[in-house]
C-alpha cells in the first residue's frame, strides 16, 4: 500500500493531486444543474457535490468553487432563485460531460450539446429532457467556506418529476432502473448494474449472529 503524507499531496504535480484528492472518497453523484439569466439565455453544468441535507423541508445542496471567475450557474441562481437538477444517465454521459467546458455568458450549453431544455408547471429553469428524475429547486441560503473560498448552496425541493418505473413501493427510488450514472474523481464515469438493498440494521448481541 502507498502512503502519502500532507506534505506528499501537496508536492504532487496539480493534475495528479486535483484527480487523487477528487477521487478517494469513493463516487460521487452525477447531475446536471439547469439555470436561465433574466435574459433568457440557458445554462446547464455538471456538478459531482450535489448532496442531501434534510427531508423535512427537503433540502438539498451543492458547492460552488471560488466566484472569483464568471460562474454562470450561480449568478444565474442568485439573479432568478430557481434552478433543475437532473441526474446524467448512461445515454447522455458523454455531452453531459461536455457541459464542463467554459463557454461565454452568452452561449448556451444546450446549444452545444444534444441536451435538450424542457419546461414543465411554469418553473422558469429549463429540466435536461429524458433525464429519469427532474428536480425543480428553490434558493435557500449559501454558506462561504472559508478554508477554501468555495460557496455552499442550500435549496428547497419544490417540485419531483421520477419515471415511473423507477419508484419502488416504498418509494425508493431505483436509480439502476434509470442507468443514472456517479463519477469517480472528475471526468470518469460509472453505471451502477446491480443493487444490494439491506435491512435495516439493529445492534448485535454477539458478531457471530
Amino acid at each position: 500500500m502507498i502512503s502519502l503524507d500532507k506534505k506528499d499531496i501537496d508536492n504532487l504535480a496539480y493534475v495528479k493531486k486535483i484527480n487523487l484528492v477528487n477521487s478517494v472518497t469513493g463516487y460521487k453523484s452525477a447531475n446536471l444543474i439547469g439555470t436561465k439569466s433574466k435574459a433568457g439565455i440557458t445554462n446547464v453544468a455538471v456538478f459531482s457535490s450535489v448532496t442531501h441535507f434534510g427531508s423535512s423541508p427537503a433540502i438539498l445542496g451543492f458547492v460552488l468553487r471560488p466566484t472569483t471567475v464568471i460562474r454562470d450557474t450561480y449568478d444565474n441562481i442568485k439573479e432568478t432563485g430557481v434552478f433543475t437538477i437532473n441526474p446524467i444517465f448512461k445515454s447522455k454521459i458523454k455531452d453531459a460531460h461536455h457541459t464542463s467546458a467554459k463557454y461565454p455568458k452568452e452561449v448556451s450549453e444546450f446549444d452545444k450539446t444534444v441536451l435538450e431544455e424542457e419546461y414543465k408547471d411554469n418553473w422558469e429553469a429549463p429540466f435536461v429532457k429524458e433525464a429519469p428524475i427532474q428536480i425543480a429547486m428553490n434558493y435557500l441560503e449559501e454558506y462561504e467556506i472559508k478554508a477554501n473560498g468555495t460557496i455552499l448552496v442550500l435549496a428547497e425541493i419544490v417540485k419531483l418529476h421520477v419515471r415511473e418505473d423507477l419508484l419502488e413501493e416504498d418509494y425508493l427510488i431505483n436509480l439502476t432502473k434509470g442507468e443514472i450514472a456517479a463519477i469517480n474523481g472528475l471526468d470518469t464515469y460509472a453505471v451502477p448494474t446491480n443493487n444490494l438493498r439491506l435491512n435495516y440494521q439493529r445492534p448485535k448481541e454477539n458478531k457471530n449472529k
